[in-house]
């Protein structure tokens, strides 16, 4: 398949052919796609002015909020490249993400949930020597900068130059290293991954999706803004997930698709505004377990619900069920790759090839897998095996009809006395009772079997039950040898550590785990 659509391609279409419908809701503005066009041509042409260009980067630190979208939207128009910071860094990490990229530019908000912004950035801009341009929405050199604008011809210049090769978008990524790395991705990456994926969801251009990921995550990027802008569907958005104020989002503005993890399912679910009545979803995507899937279907009522397997160096989706296909399979968790996509399951070290059923890693070749990690050669070299697969760190499966399904993280498996537990194994079961609200196991230290489970509940709102029933409750259904050992009741993951686009930092929690129940690393 040839691609050649850019991201400016999408957007001239939606403000031509729906220039008046909404493309965009959220706290600080309501823009349509003419709007939402001009303002991004508005922005672009006020970075040309000051020479930012093709290639460029310029880094962009904001809550969800429509003046990040038409940030966003201007410098793909110009060949520049988007780096997204993330919400939560501190000023080393804000420093780091914006000197690997050589920033330029970097537009930002000057506060966000208490966080001062600008001061952060004020403080790294002497060890950046790449960066010329502090750009704060609100304050004066926001309008001092949209002041001065390069003509509209120096802008459509720009525009002609821009492939669906080009860089788009860095996507910074923890995982072993000591610092983020900034995944590559380009035009045709994030925007042919969210072409296929906005048809296998049967999103329409008269949807209204309710994004629940920060946008500094391709979960929200590519799988929430970018579904949206190639198929004219309405983005609603809040500034940062909160289980109470998405509920009220999905009812005020008659939402149909949504889509998060596991937890973001499970915090709606078990909140006590929670009304089934109130919400009009159709459809969406999870990347959750069979038992949080099913919840969301019969529950929720979101009855075109599909699961999806994805990381952000694969721009980010591998694997996506069909919404036309039986619910059963949907909520079974499981999918077939992307075509033009290959997927194989092998062994960790020796990238061997493993039989249909066997579990190994996930390895992906194909378009949507990245061009590397920007101006880091070594960790790029390790991301990929010898023939060119990109290796996940995700166990899994492939069965005999090619349908893939995520096992859990190679390196979060946990050894119980010579067998492997993943996690997510014991996760879902402990959130089918109907208690819990959310549940996550770490692997901890154990005399005898090497190391055992460790299990972490939140309660839903008003539900309460011991521990120890809890476990007596498990017991039965689940092997002995992945049987927590030791289970907790907590009164929410945010103090332990959670991830701006709702995860559970399970680092933090495993620290957690050895300090609360007496135990050394």
């Amino acid at each position: 398949m040839s691609w050649t659509r850019r991201l400016a391609d999408f957007l001239d279409s939606n403000a031509q052919e729906r220039g008046g419908d909404e493309a965009v809701v959220a706290r600080d503005a309501r823009l349509t796609n003419a709007a939402l066009r001009d303002e991004a041509h508005a922005i672009a042409r006020s970075l040309l002015a000051r020479g930012i260009g093709k290639g460029d980067f310029v880094g962009l630190l904001m809550g969800n909020d429509a003046r990040w979208v038409s940030s966003f939207y201007a410098c793909a128009l110009i060949g520049a490249v988007t780096v997204p910071i993330n919400t939560r860094f501190k000023a080393p990490e804000i420093a780091f993400a914006l000197s690997r990229a050589k920033c330029k530019a970097v537009l930002l908000s000057g506060s966000f949930l208490g966080i001062d912004f600008a001061a952060a950035v004020r403080q790294v801009a002497p060890e950046l020597p790449d960066l010329q341009h502090i750009v704060i929405s609100g304050e004066p050199s926001w309008d001092h900068f949209c002041a001065t604008q390069a003509p509209e011809a120096a802008l459509d210049a720009a525009i002609a130059q821009v492939g669906a090769d080009d860089p788009l978008l860095v996507q910074y990524t923890s995982g072993t290293t000591a610092h983020p790395k900034g995944v590559l991705l380009t035009h045709h990456n994030m925007l042919r991954n969210a072409t296929v994926c906005a048809a296998k969801l049967g999103v329409r251009g008269d949807d209204r999706y309710l994004n629940c990921r920060p946008f500094f995550h391709v979960a929200g990027s590519t799988l929430s803004l970018l579904v949206c802008l190639v198929t004219g569907a309405t983005l609603v958005t809040p500034p940062t997930f909160e289980a109470g104020e998405a509920l009220a989002l999905l009812e005020r503005e008659r939402c149909t698709v949504t889509s998060g993890n596991d937890a973001i399912f499970q915090l709606m679910l078990s909140h006590p505004s929670f009304d089934r009545t109130r919400i009009h979803l159709r459809g969406g995507w999870a990347a959750a377990g069979p038992e949080t899937m099913r919840r969301i279907v019969e529950e929720m009522g979101v009855r075109d619900l599909c699961w999806a397997y994805g990381l952000s160096e694969a721009s980010p989706n591998v694997a996506l069920s069909d919404h036309r296909e039986p619910v059963a399979a949907r909520i079974a968790g499981g999918a077939l790759p992307h075509e033009g996509l290959e997927v194989r399951i092998a062994h960790p070290e020796t990238f061997v090839p493993l039989p249909s059923g066997a579990a190994g890693e996930i390895q992906v070749r194909g378009w949507s897998v990245m061009k590397g990690y920007l101006n880091d050669p070594e960790n790029s070299a390790k991301a990929f095996t010898p023939d060119g697969f990109l290796r996940t760190g995700d166990l899994g499966t492939l069965d005999a009809g090619g349908r893939l399904r995520m096992v859990g993280r190679i390196k979060d498996v946990i050894r119980v006395g010579g067998e492997n537990v993943a996690p997510a194994e014991v996760e879902e079961v402990l959130s089918s009772h109907p208690a819990v609200a959310l549940a996550q196991v770490v692997g901890v230290p154990d005399a005898r079997l090497g190391e055992v489970c460790a299990a972490f509940v939140q309660l839903r709102v008003g539900a309460s039950i011991e521990a120890a029933d809890l476990l007596a409750w498990l017991k039965p259904q689940i092997a002995n040898f992945r049987l927590p050992r030791h289970l907790r009741v907590v009164k929410d993951f945010e103090a332990i550590g959670m991830t701006a686009s709702g995860k559970v930092q399970k680092v933090k929690l495993r620290i957690h785990a050895l300090e609360v129940l007496g135990l050394s690393s």
